[in-house]
C-alpha cells in the first residue's frame, strides 16, 4: 500500500514540531511557507534534533495530498485558502490544529468536500524561526473520537506524539479554551513569563476571568465547572517561572497576536447567549491595542 502523502501548511511552534515527529516516523512530509525552509530544528532540554526538510512556496506547485494539517495560528486561516484549495480533495482529511472553539464553522468553507478534524495540542513549543522550534514540555493531541480521530492516530502511532480521542470534543476544547483566557493576554500584557502568575492578586485576576469563560462554555453546551477552575489554579501556582505562553512569544517578536479565537471567542460567545463578560472583554480590548496588525 502506498504511504498517505502529508503536508503541513505553516512552519511556526506547532507546525514545525509536528511536521519533524511525523518526519521522524518515516512520512513523507511536505511543509507549505511562505519561506523555504530546508531543514527542521527541534531545541528539548535533553537534545536538539535536526532533520532535512522539503518545502514548497507556491500553492500552485502541490496537488491534492491524503493529510493535510493546518498549523497556521487562526488569524492566517485566510492567507492558507489557496492552499487548502490545492491540497484538499474529496478523500482527504484537513487536521486543524489551531486554538479556538469553532474550527468546523471557520474551515468549512476553505476545504471543499475534505473532512474536517479538529484538533487541540497541548505542548509548550516556541518558534524560534519557521522550521525551529523549543520543545520544553508537552507532546499530545486531542481529536474527536470516531473513525477519522482513529486513523490520526493510527498516522502518529509511532511519531513520539501521543492522540487521545474524545467523545466530548466540544467540552475538550472549551476546556482548551479556559486555560488560555487567563495565561495567554496575562503573559502577553505584562511581558512577564510564567513567574507573573504566581502573584496573588493575578491569580485572583485569572480565576475570575475564568469563571466567565465557564458560565459562557455552559451555556453553549459544555461541562465545565467550578473543579476546572479550581484545577488550573493549581497549574498556576506551580507555573514554571520560566514558562511563557504562545502569545507572550508572538507579542515578544512583534507577530500578530491570536486574542479573537481566545478572549474574542469568550466575549462573541457571552453576547449571543446574553451573558455580561467584562474581564474578557476587558482584556480582549488591550490586546487589540497591542495587536501590531
Amino acid at each position: 500500500m502506498e504511504a498517505p502523502s502529508v503536508a503541513v501548511i505553516g512552519a511556526g511552534g506547532v507546525g514545525t514540531l509536528v511536521a519533524a515527529h511525523l518526519q521522524e516516523a518515516g512520512h513523507d512530509v511536505t511543509l507549505c511557507v511562505r519561506r523555504p525552509v530546508d531543514r527542521l530544528v527541534v531545541e528539548t532540554p535533553a537534545r536538539t534534533r535536526r532533520l532535512p526538510a522539503r518545502s514548497v512556496l507556491d500553492p500552485d506547485a502541490v496537488g491534492v495530498a491524503d493529510w493535510v494539517l493546518l498549523a497556521t495560528k487562526g488569524h492566517q486561516t485566510r492567507d492558507a485558502a489557496p492552499w487548502l484549495a490545492r491540497l484538499a480533495g474529496e478523500r482527504s482529511v484537513v487536521v486543524v490544529l489551531q486554538n479556538g472553539v469553532d474550527h468546523r464553522e471557520r474551515l468549512a468553507p476553505l476545504v471543499g468536500g475534505a473532512e474536517l478534524l479538529p484538533a487541540l495540542v497541548y505542548t509548550y513549543a516556541e518558534s524560534v524561526e519557521p522550521g525551529h522550534v523549543r520543545h520544553s514540555k508537552g507532546n499530545h493531541l486531542v481529536v474527536p473520537a470516531g473513525r477519522c480521530g482513529a486513523r490520526f492516530a493510527a498516522l502518529l502511532a509511532s511519531s513520539g506524539l501521543q492522540v487521545r480521542q474524545d467523545p466530548d470534543f466540544h467540552t475538550a476544547a472549551w476546556r482548551k479554551l479556559l486555560g488560555n483566557v487567563a495565561a495567554n493576554p496575562v503573559t502577553a500584557l505584562t511581558g512577564r513569563r510564567g513567574e507573573v502568575l504566581h502573584d496573588v492578586d493575578v491569580l485572583r485576576l485569572c480565576t475570575a476571568v475564568m469563571r466567565e469563560c465557564v458560565e459562557v462554555a455552559r451555556a453553549e453546551g459544555a461541562d465545565l465547572g467550578e473543579q476546572d477552575v479550581a484545577a488550573l489554579e493549581e497549574v498556576f501556582r506551580t507555573f514554571p517561572p520560566d514558562a511563557g505562553t504562545s502569545m507572550l512569544w508572538d507579542r515578544l517578536a512583534g507577530r500578530r497576536l491570536e486574542h479573537e479565537l481566545i478572549n474574542g471567542a469568550v466575549v462573541r460567545a457571552g453576547r449571543r447567549r446574553g451573558i455580561p463578560t467584562p474581564l474578557n472583554e476587558a482584556l480582549l480590548t488591550l490586546l487589540r491595542a497591542i495587536d501590531p496588525a
